[in-house]
């Protein structure tokens, strides 16, 4: 009867009788349900989580790669104040009497091949993933049956502000790709990304274009689906998602390629007010999303104008070697062709990723330029394997497209 217990008396902090007002500076933070007053953030990013659980025995929170255990108090609420976190976006687990479960306080999110609870830690100074008062666009959802996987088959799309009062216009497409272990919402939810666009976009760093969230797995008709693989990495691991065993990249085991291909883009194409050629199509993806990136756009460099790799590239992972002149059927072995084929290759990475994914997608960049092919890198400051380095990629790499 235990954890009957507690899932009756966790819905009394959810309405907030149970804990007094904190006394300090912290706020409920931005990511909580309406009306939950924990987690509470401090102005020096402390974080205060909280639980009523009269009958537990130990109590403890799971975020940011470690655990911390809460103090009971009167009534049975338990509580800890951690030390400042990073700022940014952190799933995050409450443990009790050994059990993992969701915080009825937090919004949940799918990012680990399940629903987590995720705390937004505020950005002292930094709004552009914020919304504002500027334009903004719509995200939507469309729905289209897939043959190649015998289901139907979701992606999100956003449209730029002007895309419905410009009725002549037409657009450029990015295709934006989440990582393992997450789906379409991770860029429209965890992301942020249509307030990053609507900023670029307003501030005239980006021009208009649509941007397609597709989920990336997907299975030929008639095959098993695979069993999820993935587990979040804790800060300093060797083991990072999305992170390629070979040279060319270990292909997931499903037909995804196959689907952008010969399904995603053309739906898209007829569907939307595209600009509906190389020149204006654009792939990018984070973590595994980088290495499907790599793999479609590299054997698809006639539908592909600009690459973008988020914690996520090409090849040379966990060192295993790389050649220029074979990889990807050959197409980067004449590096003048190539240049003026691609328009842009971009890498980025957080500098306190994984050792190997920072190693390797760093040692990627400096192979492709030691070749002569042109790639833009960048390093995400004091940022992990996490969606504050990803929303930092995107605002550099959008305004650098079409």
């Amino acid at each position: 009867m235990k954890p009957v217990l507690i899932l009756t008396t966790l819905t009394i902090l959810t309405c907030g009788l149970c804990l007094a007002q904190s006394a300090d500076d912290s706020q409920p933070a931005p990511s909580n349900v309406m009306g939950a007053r924990y987690p509470r953030v401090t102005g020096d990013s402390r974080v205060t989580f909280a639980l009523t659980a009269p009958t537990a025995q130990k109590v403890q929170v799971s975020v940011s790669g470690h655990q911390y255990d809460m103090e009971k108090g009167e009534g049975g609420a338990w509580t800890v104040t951690t030390p400042p976190l990073p700022p940014g976006f952190h799933y995050y687990s409450l443990v009790v009497d050994g059990v993992s479960m969701n915080d009825p306080g937090s919004e949940t999110y799918y990012g680990v091949s399940k629903d987590m609870s995720g705390i937004e830690v505020p950005e002292k100074g930094v709004d552009y993933y914020e919304p504002k008062d500027v334009p903004h666009g719509d995200v939507g959802s469309r729905w289209y049956y897939s043959k190649i996987t015998g289901a139907w088959r979701r992606c999100f799309v956003y449209t730029p502000p002007d895309y419905h009062t410009n009725v002549r216009g037409r657009y450029p497409v990015l295709y934006l790709q989440h990582g393992a272990g997450e789906d379409e919402r991770g860029w429209p939810v965890q992301g942020r990304m249509n307030f990053i666009m609507d900023n670029l976009i307003a501030a005239k760093k980006a021009k208009p274009m649509i941007v397609v969230m597709d989920r990336g797995y997907a299975t030929k008709a008639g095959e098993a689906v695979p069993p999820p693989q993935f587990a979040l990495p804790q800060p300093g691991s060797a083991d990072a998602p999305g992170a390629p065993a070979g040279g060319r990249g270990s292909r997931p085991p499903n037909a995804f390629e196959d689907v952008v291909v010969r399904e995603l883009i053309p739906m898209i194409d007829s569907t939307y007010r595209t600009l509906a050629d190389r020149d204006h199509r654009a792939m990018a993806g984070l973590s595994m999303g980088g290495m499907q990136t790599f793999q479609i756009t590299m054997d698809h460099l006639d539908l592909f104008a600009y690459i973008g790799g988020f914690s996520g590239a090409g090849g040379g992972f966990a060192g295993t070697p790389f050649d220029v002149k074979t990889a990807y059927n050959g197409v980067l072995s004449d590096p003048a062709a190539f240049n003026k084929k691609v328009k842009l290759v971009w890498i980025g990475v957080g500098t306190v990723e994984p050792e190997r994914m920072l190693t390797s997608i760093k040692s990627f960049h400096e192979t492709l330029d030691k070749a002569g092919i042109k790639s833009v890198y960048y390093e995400s400051p004091g940022t992990a394997h996490e969606w504050l380095t990803w929303r930092r990629d995107l605002n550099d790499f959008v305004p650098r497209l079409f």
